[in-house]
């Protein structure tokens, strides 16, 4: 390829004598006659060389040829001059007044919800940012891509159009400075060049010839190389794809990725080059081999190297068009201009946009949205060319949608997704309405290219509907709702006269959907084979629910228009109701009235529940009722053709269908009914569905004689017979099915006469109906704001009309620390509940009835749930109420009644008497408001007297009323009997109400009457009041019986209370201090000879898994606590530091000064019997073997979930009791005066010589030098160490021993990132490593989180820190004491200059708790001989630990005060105090031994001050870790907050002075040339020059960054990244929260390789940042990823909250988010306390998927 290269660049220097820079070219290009001509001969020239490498391009090589070569001579032919001179002119020559940016995918776009036209205005980022709508309400989404900004679009905005960069008087946009910057020669330049430019550009995209170029273009010998090359489509995976390369041609997986990546982003991608001969053969490899895992073959055409160049050329000169032209507008009106004038001779002006069609052989992504771009900036920028544009858009519309539709790309490259940047815009809608009736155009597309979806009746039906395509046709249905989104505010009769032919043309689409759409049959017998398709149908009902309503609304506009719309909708209703008029009749009579009907059963015949026409006439009855049209509707549909029961069969078929779908009479038609149904009455589809119908009786009972009506109803329900005579029959289930049926006729009897909340239905308004439906949801529970919206209908604009009144009627409850914030129902809200509400599911209804009357209960209140008094009916529904009082209401209600006063009658049930008195109450209602409103004698409404009469003419006939008295009485009818009161009270009302002869008089008994109802209601509340009072009584008798019988319970068994252990307690309860004896003040000292006692005690505990107790003994089996083990970056000082993914060659005896990585151990604390662990652990292992999903945990690496909370763990800790060590006072007096630190330095400088010298073997011992101080070196002998008090080893049960080995290895394992080997060396090391790590974590946390150092710790904090000191007591029993001994001289060599060796670290560069925890745990190893197995004794002990701690004490005193950093600002102290002093002279001695490296001018308060504040982590980790080591309580000021009396409580437990330096007076003589040589040490002077990379003390503490309050900062930041590997726009940033790195997620151009793997660019970031584990913030999607390892992760709520206290993921809501300081803190918690592994176990435990997120491509 490179020979090739080579010749090609050979070939480029052969040419025309042409001139050889842009200048020059440009000139000579001036001077040709044809400007045409010659360019295309020079692009014939360069392309196909500078293109010739196409299977493997320099690219930085290309892009700098066709700069120097095309591109600058381009700009120099028509600027005249320097380019870059005259586009920064052009650039600041003026601004547009429209921003017109183009949206990229997943961009942030924003809208404001008070001044956008409608929600498809939106503004980029930076407008958004430099406008008023920023203190708006607004919403931000994420753009698929394709939109442009409407900034400075005027239509768009109702207020603020401009942000303050486009405003009209930002820039200078004067005529003089545009003919500065654009005289007229540059015009004429651009016309000569642009139609050259644009034609080429416009060939080559749509050209088709695969080996042969358009003629101009053929001046060079044709060559014989081809590429095969592959293009993109929407069949194949991209598995798919790369199997078939690999297959086909024999490549690496890694180069079959490439390809496919590149096919992605660009469309298509060259994947072999040679002969054409030998393309070929890869192209039919490539389709066979693809066809064997697809349907489709892989689309694959082999190219000429010319075409394919050109091609790929048109393309980059396309955007270099684009960049031109963004530099000044009036640059894009020339552009404008020239596109519309200048014909080309084979191509016209629609060519432009037919283009996009005709991208089947190039790389179609990239072209299309080039012309796009193209098309924005020329066009859009100006609406005289916008509608020039969008009237040959609507006529070649029907065109482009087919060719869409059959296409198979992506909306977004679509040149049909332009149509909501036009039928938005409401003038141009109005226009293309008016001139070019786009309404009848658009429905006319959708009729064209549905056909195949239509029966013989002409109806539609999606039986096997294609899913792709369906998606497709959506797209024309959204471009009607754009075309109407905006109603007119002035009609023309023109644009009348246009609509209406719209509006007809709609209705022929609603007729093939009206009553027969896929019409179904009831299933008897045998259950329905096949479920048939349904989501097409519903899902289009969905596309057409805010279409239908705009429809609606635009008829409302305008009485007339109004009218002659319904006629146009009634005559298609009544055409579809056809068969209706002519079928057979059956007669129905029931109380004397008759109804002839036709012969229809719903249990038998056909019927559909899409009755789209049927509904569109009731909402537009509706709003005709609105404007008070009702009255001259017989004008335009006379009363005879009205035929009102014709209107009313469908819909009411569709509710007795719902109705017995409930009754289980349909069960055996399968699930797709049962979601039909769902969705009907769902918040989706309802408003034009099941709310149409409900309406359209409405109108039916408002039109029809009241009895016929009824009678109609229990027809179509099948209940004639039912209510006729009484059925006997011992078949439950048909008593079960007649029950229903009838609850749900009245439940739809109860809406007809009680659901008013529609305005022109009833009395109402909007804001009332969104009121009353927001009352009802909270009365179920108090609701987020989220879900509140949810059951909401939106509107064409997205919105509820929630935020208007929701404050209203609830009161905000804000959100804790999870969670949300929530709203709940204010009290006075609570008379508006209404029992059968109709938009109440079942689930729902009976959840509100609880709750009401829960609540009701606990105010000592009834438990009546009457309906509150509805609002007037609209004069055009006066007469629904008429229903109440007719003769077979009241014989459906008393009959009710009777038989549940029949003991023998089984055809009644509670539900159904509810809804009987429910009725009952609304009659009374409805009575009680007219008379209180008009005098008797106007009031025709008689439901009291009508329910007053008596049933029949019988002897022991009742009215209602004595039947309501009976029914008090019947003991299954409890729950009913305040209803019951409530309604013969209400009786009695109306009764008053009734006998009074005048308005005033009836108001003043109404009133009356009321109070004696009040008086009657006092009294039965206080007698509720007495019977609640009895039961508290009786209730608290019991409650102290039940307390003493426990209390001797307790007593009688207390021996097994006492000696349950807290171990088993709960995981986070607070610890407590073991009781102990009182312990004086001065026995609260770990070190040294006046060491407090330890804390002993006898352990009992108890097994999670077997449940039986244990001691535990050293001799005993070993008890474990399951614990997870997991690197951190925690603690670190240098984030990102690198590391090694395999720790072979790491040693990690020494921590590094920055804590960059550490092994922290974790318990829950919950235990069990080690061989318990290994069954289950075993168990565990066995059924996932058996398990097909993906494996929720690593179990080669040990992992396991904790048996009882379900935590991840990895390993468990031996539980090991401490062992007593007592101190004799006398003894350790004795002691004291012999075992000085001058005398026990040389002691250990012995014994460590006498081993030396024993291990050496031949070798030259390395033997310390000791100190002259006037004793011989024989005073000092190797057994010297032996005499101050010695015992004997502790033994351990081999049980214990395994355990120990077990951990061990686990430590070593995963700290490392080794295979597990337990004899390695490191060993001991990671296990003194982890202790140290943990203590320094907890403190940590203590310290952050403001909490006292003992006392506060969780109970599994404290136990785990228990178990973990004691296992490393006992860990170096398990390993050879040669190595330990080693390993301590090493240690001990950075405290002991004598011991140094070459591998010592520098005293700056490493951790000083680390070196103590180290050298105290293996200190005992020196004790050890060959012949016998000694320990030091506890006195030996207590000076051990004593002078190792002040010895790595002082050396860390030394640390803090060489690194002190003099700029920061401290609270000053007495210059004068003795510490000022000490430190001064401290510093003075330092100074002159590092040779004046330091410098000793720092005032002495400042360096005291400094290392007070510098010491105290290090001093609270060694009391941590004295504490667990050896059990001593610590001082009491210990456990509290107290600042001062911690450090002077710490120095007391510790056995420090609180005057630090007075250490080093102590111990001068000793300590001093310790101090020279410490500070003498060239590698020290080395870290204190290069002050960069030194720690100081104390280390600053960790946290996440800092997010900005605002989320749209954080959109803004993303806005502006760029990926580091690619010039890809389609990216999603992600936010590191440890470090502040943004990165490429999820894109294969960021992937990077780990131990041969590849991985996504934040998984790869994880493992530097935080040894694997991290915390990522998608910020496109405001979501939060925690992430552990390669493969593993979960999401976490953001924590970022809008106004109501949710969280936002997806921006699918869209409200401003804001960051809520508790839920960051509470994420920060998370990481400090090491439980994002435990986080992502037990959400994966909850969320099991079979095919989970591919984690690793994160």
């Amino acid at each position: 390829m490179a020979d090739e290269e080579a010749r090609g660049v050979e070939r480029m220097e052969v040419g025309p004598d042409l001139p050889q820079t842009p200048q020059g070219l440009a000139s000579w290009w001036d001077q040709q006659v044809d400007f045409h001509t010659t360019f295309l001969h020079h692009l014939a020239q360069l392309v196909p060389e500078i293109y010739f490498a196409e299977m493997d391009p320099d690219l930085e090589k290309q892009e700098e040829s066709i700069q120097t070569s095309i591109f600058t001579p381009l700009e120099w032919y028509l600027f005249g001059e320097d380019p870059d001179i005259c586009l920064e002119k052009l650039k600041h020559s003026g601004v547009f007044q429209l921003c017109g940016k183009v949206f990229k995918s997943g961009e942030t776009t924003y809208s404001c919800r008070d001044c956008a036209i409608d929600p498809t205005c939106v503004l980029c980022m930076d407008c958004f940012q430099n406008s008023v709508h920023k203190n708006h309400r607004y919403k931000m989404h994420t753009s698929t891509g394709g939109g442009f900004c409407d900034c400075g679009d005027t239509e768009a905005w109702k207020t603020g159009p401009f942000c303050i960069s486009h405003e009209p008087g930002a820039a200078a946009t004067t005529k003089e400075n545009l003919r500065c910057s654009l005289n007229e020669e540059v015009i004429a330049q651009a016309r000569k060049m642009f139609p050259s430019v644009i034609k080429y550009i416009v060939e080559m995209t749509i050209w088709e010839e695969e080996k042969e170029l358009p003629s101009e273009l053929q001046i060079r010998e044709k060559n014989e190389r081809y590429y095969c090359v592959l293009f993109n489509d929407e069949h194949h995976s991209y598995d798919h794809v790369i199997y078939s390369l690999q297959r086909a041609l024999d490549c690496e997986l890694a180069e079959a990725q490439l390809h496919t990546t590149a096919i992605d982003k660009e469309g298509r991608r060259a994947v072999k080059a040679g002969a054409f001969a030998a393309c070929q053969e890869a192209k039919e490899d490539i389709k066979s081999h693809s066809e064997n895992v697809s349907q489709h073959p892989l689309h694959v055409e082999v190219l000429h190297s010319e075409v394919m160049a050109h091609q790929k050329f048109a393309l980059r000169l396309g955007s270099w068009m684009n960049k031109i032209m963004s530099y000044s507008s009036y640059r894009k009106h020339t552009f404008g201009r020239n596109v519309i004038r200048i014909k080309v001779e084979t191509w016209g002006y629609c060519l432009l946009i037919i283009v996009p069609f005709h991208l089947v052989r190039i790389s179609k992504r990239s072209a299309r949205k080039i012309l796009h771009e193209l098309i924005f900036s020329s066009f859009f920028m100006e609406m005289e060319y916008k509608k020039f544009f969008a009237m040959e858009f609507v006529k070649y519309y029907k065109q482009l949608q087919k060719e869409y539709i059959s296409d198979d790309h992506d909306r977004s490259i679509s040149i049909t997704a332009l149509s909501v940047q036009m039928f938005t815009v409401p003038t141009l809608a109005r226009h293309l309405i008016e001139e070019q009736n786009v309404i009848s155009v658009i429905t006319e597309t959708l009729l064209e290219v549905l056909p195949e979806y239509l029966d013989r009746n002409n109806k539609f039906n999606f039986q096997g509907y294609s899913k792709d395509k369906l998606d497709r046709v959506y797209a024309v249905i959204c471009d009607l709702k754009y075309i109407l989104i905006s109603k007119p505010t002035v009609w023309t009769e023109r644009l009348k006269m246009q609509f209406l032919e719209g509006f007809r043309s709609f209705l022929k689409i609603l007729t093939c959907m009206q009553q027969g759409m896929e019409e179904i049959r009831r299933q008897v017998g045998q259950h329905i084979e096949v479920d048939p398709d349904w989501e097409a149908a519903i899902a289009i009902q969905m596309q057409l629910k805010n279409i239908l309503l705009m429809f609606q609304e635009w008829c409302a506009c305008d009485e007339e228009l109004l009218l002659v719309a319904y006629k146009e909708c009634h005559k298609a209703v009544m055409r579809c109701s056809t068969s209706f008029m002519s079928s057979s009749k059956t007669v129905v009579q029931l109380c004397g009235h008759t109804l002839e009907t036709k012969s229809y059963r719903v249990s038998e015949d056909l019927v559909s529940i899409h009755l789209p026409l049927s509904r569109t006439l009731a909402g537009l009855h509706v709003r005709l009722s609105r404007l008070g049209g009702v009255a001259r509707l017989h004008e335009f549909v006379p009363f005879e053709d009205f035929q009102v029961e014709a209107l009313v069969e469908f819909p009411l078929r569709c509710l007795v269908l719902v109705a017995q779908v409930v009754a289980e009479m349909w069960r055996r038609n399968g699930l797709s009914l049962i979601s039909q149904v769902f969705y009907y009455q769902d918040v989706k589809c309802r408003e034009e569905m099941y709310d149409k119908d409900i309406i359209m009786l409405q109108i039916g009972a408002s039109l029809m004689d009241p009895n016929k009506f009824l009678l109609l109803i229990l027809q179509r329900y099948e209940l004639a017979d039912a209510f006729k005579k009484t059925i006997s029959t011992n078949d439950q289930d048909l008593i079960k099915q007649y029950n229903t049926l009838i609850e749900e006729m009245l439940q739809i009897l109860i809406y007809i006469v009680g659901e008013r909340y529609v305005p022109g239905v009833g009395n109402v308004t909007k804001e009332e109906v969104t009121m009353r439906e927001i009352i009802h949801l909270l009365c179920i529970e108090p609701m987020p704001h989220s879900a509140i919206a949810k059951n909401l209908p939106e509107n064409e604009n997205n919105e509820t009309g929630l935020e208007n009144v929701i404050n209203k009627v609830a009161t905000f409850k804000k959100p804790g620390v999870s969670g949300h914030g929530v709203y709940e129902l204010k009290d006075e809200s609570l008379k508006d509940f209404n029992m059968y509400f109709y938009h109440y599911s079942k689930t729902q209804h009976s959840k509100a009835e609880h709750m009401q009357k829960k609540k009701r209960k606990q105010e000592n209140k009834d438990e009546a749930l009457p309906p509150p008094p509805p609002p007037e009916f609209c004069p055009a529904f006066s007469k629904v109420i008429n229903l109440l009082n007719c003769d077979i209401m009241m014989y459906i209600l008393r009959t009710i009644f009777e038989r549940a006063l029949d003991t023998d009658s089984n055809l009644w049930t509670e539900g159904m008497l509810q809804m009987a008195f429910h009725i009952l109450a609304l009659g009374l209602l409805e009575e009680k408001q007219q008379l209180q409103k008009a005098p008797e004698e106007e009031v025709t409404f008689d439901f009291y007297h009508k329910a007053s009469r008596l049933g029949s003419s019988a002897m022991n006939a009742q009215n209602i009323q004595m039947l309501l008295e009976k029914l008090k009485g019947i003991p299954q009818l409890e729950g009913q009997k305040d209803m019951i009161t409530w309604i013969l009270q209400m009786f009695d009302t109306v009764k008053r109400l009734r006998e009074k002869s005048c308005l005033i008089v009836a108001t003043a008994s109404g009133s009356e009457s009321i109070r004696n109802d009040e008086i009657t209601h006092d009294k039965e509340k206080a007698e509720r009041k007495r019977k609640a009072e009895a039961a508290r009584l009786h209730r608290q008798k019991i409650m102290a019986q039940m307390s003493a019988l426990q209390k001797n319970f307790i007593e009688t068994h207390k021996l097994m209370y006492d000696s349950t252990s807290e171990m088993s307690g709960k995981e986070d309860s607070i610890m407590e201090e073991e009781s102990t004896p009182p312990v004086s003040d001065y026995s609260r000292i770990a070190l040294g000879p006046k060491r407090g006692p330890s804390i002993t005690e006898k352990e009992v505990l108890t097994c999670i898994l077997c449940q039986e107790e244990q001691e535990v003994k050293i001799e005993n089996n070993a008890m474990v606590l399951s614990a997870c083990v997991q690197k951190s970056t925690a603690l670190t000082q240098h984030r990102g530091k690198p590391i090694e993914f395999s720790g072979e060659s790491l040693d990690p005896l020494f921590m590094d000064s920055d804590l960059a990585y550490g092994t922290y151990t974790g318990s829950c604390g919950h235990v069990m019997h080690a061989v318990c662990w290994q069954k289950y652990f075993e168990a565990v292992q066995l059924s996932f073997q058996q398990r097909i999903h993906v494996d929720l945990f690593d179990l080669e690496s040990g992992e396991y979930l904790c048996p009882l909370c379900k935590s991840l763990c990895n390993t468990v800790i031996p539980i090991i009791p401490l062992q007593p060590r007592a101190i004799s006072s006398e003894n350790a007096e004795a002691l004291a005066e012999l075992l000085t630190l001058a005398r026990w330095i040389p002691t250990v400088l012995a014994r460590i010589s006498g081993y030396n010298i024993k291990h050496a073997k031949g070798e030259n011992p390395t033997i310390p030098v000791l100190f002259d101080q006037g004793m011989g070196d024989s005073t000092f002998e190797f057994h010297s160490i032996l005499s101050y008090g010695i015992q004997s080893s502790i033994k351990y049960s081999n049980s214990i021993k395994e355990m120990v080995i077990l951990f061990a290895t686990t430590v070593y394992r995963i700290g490392l990132k080794v295979p597990p080997d337990e004899t390695d060396p490191r060993v001991p090391m990671m296990t003194w490593s982890t202790c140290a790590f943990t203590l320094q974590a907890i403190e940590n946390l203590l310290g952050d989180e403001g909490k006292p150092l003992f006392g506060a710790l969780q109970n599994r904090q404290h136990n785990g820190l228990k178990a973990l000191m004691q296992f490393a007591i006992a860990q170096r029993s398990t390993c050879p004491q040669v190595l330990i001994q080693k390993l301590l001289i090493r240690l001990l060599s950075v405290v002991l200059p004598n011991l140094k060796s070459e591998d010592t670290p520098c005293l700056l560069s490493i951790d000083l708790f680390h070196v103590l925890v180290g050298a105290v745990l293996a200190f005992p190893s020196l004790y050890w001989d060959d012949t016998v197995d000694l320990q030091p004794s506890s006195i030996s002990s207590s000076y051990n630990h004593l002078y190792l701690f002040h010895l790595i004490t002082m050396a860390h005193i030394l640390q803090i005060l060489l690194t002190i950093d003099t700029g920061l600002p401290l609270a000053q102290i007495q210059e004068d105090s003795e510490e000022a002093h000490s430190a001064s002279s401290f510093m003075a001695e330092v100074s002159q031994y590092t040779s004046g490296c330091v410098a000793c001018d720092i005032p002495g308060w400042y360096l005291w001050v400094s290392l007070k504040n510098g010491i105290m982590p290090y001093l609270r980790c060694a009391a941590l870790f004295f504490h667990y080591l050896l059990r001593v309580t610590p001082p009491e000021d210990l456990f509290t907050n107290s600042t001062e009396g911690e450090y002077s409580a710490l120095c007391t437990y510790l056995s420090l002075p609180t005057n630090l330096f007075l250490l080093f007076q102590e111990y001068w003589h000793t300590v001093k040339p310790f101090l020279q040589r410490w500070c003498a040490d060239p590698a020290l002077l080395n870290c204190l020059k290069q002050k960069s990379t030194i720690v100081r003390y104390p280390r600053k503490r960790n946290s996440l960054i800092q997010l900005p309050d605002d989320y749209s900062c954080l959109l803004n930041q993303a806005s502006h990244f760029r990926c580091p590997r690619s010039a890809d726009d389609e990216r999603k940033p992600v936010l590191c929260l440890f470090c502040g790195t943004i990165l490429c997620s999820q894109n294969i151009c960021c992937q990077e390789t780990v131990n041969g793997e590849e991985v996504g660019a934040c998984i790869f970031h994880a493992l530097h940042c935080g040894a694997g584990v991290c915390i990522f913030l998608k910020i496109r999607e405001c979501r939060v990823v925690l992430v552990e390892g390669k493969a593993r992760g979960c999401a976490y709520p953001a924590p970022y909250l809008d106004e109501y206290g949710e969280t936002d993921p997806g921006l699918k809501r869209g409200n401003p988010l804001h960051l809520c300081h508790e839920r960051y803190r509470k994420l920060h918690l998370v990481w400090q306390q090491h439980c994002i592994i435990e986080e992502i176990a037990r959400s994966q435990e909850t969320n099991q998927m079979l095919f989970g997120f591919n984690w690793q491509s994160l």
